[in-house]
């Protein structure tokens, strides 16, 4: 990677994602933030900017096909390529999320956004990836995702409240995942899902316990690995997340 290197992060304008944006700008590469919001995502630009970033605004609504096709044509007349692409956007759906009353439209928005989104996006700029000598794909997952940690009450305390909607839905996404690392296995690409722990954004009301620039860490940490680093993981700060 070099100052050259072009990034994508979607759900760019605050948060984690900022924060993101931030890290991988500090590293004098040319971030592009991903947001629907014109004037949130506008002012997300300013603020990097003005912190001596290369950045540059991408509309982008990750559940619309025309809104990821554009952002696509975007990136390419920009740079032509892609290094990065943080498939960070994401929503809870909504709550309560009991799984016997749960609203099934609150399953559909967590899916469409943390899944389906996920792979439109991922697709429209696969084509672009392809150029870069060092293609990486980062899907912000979470470890309420984990299986293994939802079915073992000795560790309920690490994923949160029932959420037939929001917790499948990263399980799903690291599935996902496991696929494209799995089609891509014998390239250049580097594709892995990670937790940036319990961070205090407006996804949960700002009751996280750590910073969205902790919660960043991981993402800026599996975007700048080296050629020979894994694919196809699910990894926090402490290391690999049991699925």
């Amino acid at each position: 990677m070099s100052e050259n290197t072009i990034a994508l992060v979607t759900g760019a304008n605050k948060g984690i994602g900022f924060e993101i944006a931030a890290g991988l700008g500090a590293l004098g590469w040319s971030v592009g933030v991903g947001a629907r919001n014109d004037e949130r995502r506008e002012a997300a630009v300013a603020k990097l900017r003005a912190a001596g970033a290369d950045a540059f605004g991408v509309p982008l609504d990750v559940t619309d096909d025309a809104s990821v096709e554009a952002a696509a044509r975007l990136i390419e007349e920009r740079g032509g390529r892609l290094d990065v692409l943080v498939n960070n956007a994401g929503v809870t759906g909504g709550m309560p999320q009991q799984p016997t009353d749960v609203d099934l439209d609150t399953v559909r928005t967590a899916v469409e956004t943390n899944v389906i989104g996920v792979i439109r996006v991922t697709n429209a700029l696969l084509p672009l990836l392809h150029r870069s000598e060092s293609p990486r794909i980062i899907n912000m997952s979470s470890t309420v995702g984990s299986l293994t940690r939802q079915s073992d009450p000795d560790t309920e305390n690490q994923v949160g409240p029932l959420s037939v909607a929001y917790s499948p839905s990263k399980t799903f996404l690291n599935a996902v995942t496991v696929q494209y690392a799995r089609e891509l296995r014998g390239t250049k690409f580097l594709i892995n899902a990670a937790c940036p722990g319990y961070v205090a954004t407006d996804l949960n009301g700002f009751r996280g316990v750590r910073t969205p620039e902790q919660g960043a860490a991981i993402a800026i940490k599996l975007a700048t690995m080296p050629a020979d680093g894994p694919s196809g993981s699910y990894f926090d700060d402490d290391g690999v997340i049991p699925w």
